[in-house]
Formats: C-alpha cells, structure tokens, sequence
C-alpha cells in the first residue's frame, strides 16, 4: 500500500510559478509510474504529466507541454510538478498518482493522494 501527499498548492498570479510535490511512503517508490492529474470544479479530471521510473522518459498533456516539468527523486521517494507561465485556467485540485501501466488514464492509476488546491488569479 502507497500513501501519497501532495504539498506546494496555493494562491498566484496569472504568469508566476509553482512547484508542487507529492511525497510516497509505505511502498517501494521507484518501482512505481507517476502521474500528475488536476480537476476543476464541474469538469472531468485531466491528464497533466507523467514520468517512467527512472525519471528519463516523461510525457505530457497538450494543455500543459511547454509549461510544466514532472520530475522524480527516487532517493527522496518524491515526485515533483514544476508549474511556469500559469493561467486563471490552470486553477484545480492536483492529484499525485502511482500506479504499473504507462497510461494517460486515470483508472490506470492505483494509488491517489488527496489534492492540492492551486489558484490562479487574473
């Protein structure tokens, strides 16, 4: 069982940055895919970034290329969204998640943390 927790969210202005982390415990991290998820209030939730085990393959939603970096520390257990150029559309909850198949969807994904509210103002 992998517990994941998400850190870094909050409040900024349309233009700035934020890097959000998302820390595992309980499992063995780096045998694990990572994927990085947002969902705004009344939409579906969406694929953002994800990254292979070692961290040297890495994809990324069309919404998001060019803008956002995901990263991992396997010695640290952690995973990392790097968030530049953000828009008042970018504002969601962002969810960490761990899981076996090299998959944009969701359901792929076994493992969830609980979310980090991240606000992009005008």
């Amino acid at each position: 069982q992998v517990q994941l927790v998400e850190s870094g969210g909050g409040l900024v202005q349309a233009g700035g940055s934020l890097r959000l982390s998302c820390a595992a415990s309980g499992g063995t991290f780096s045998s694990y895919l990572m994927g990085w998820f947002r969902q705004a209030p009344g939409k579906a939730r969406e694929f953002l970034a994800r990254i292979n085990y070692s961290g040297r393959i890495t994809y990324y939603g069309d919404s998001v290329k060019g803008r956002f970096t995901v990263s991992r520390d396997n010695a640290k257990s952690t995973v990392y969204l790097q968030m530049n150029s953000l828009k008042p559309e970018d504002t969601a909850v962002y969810y960490c998640a761990a899981g076996s198949t090299w998959s944009d969807a969701a359901v792929q994904y076994t493992y969830w943390g609980q979310g980090t509210q991240v606000t992009v103002s005008s």
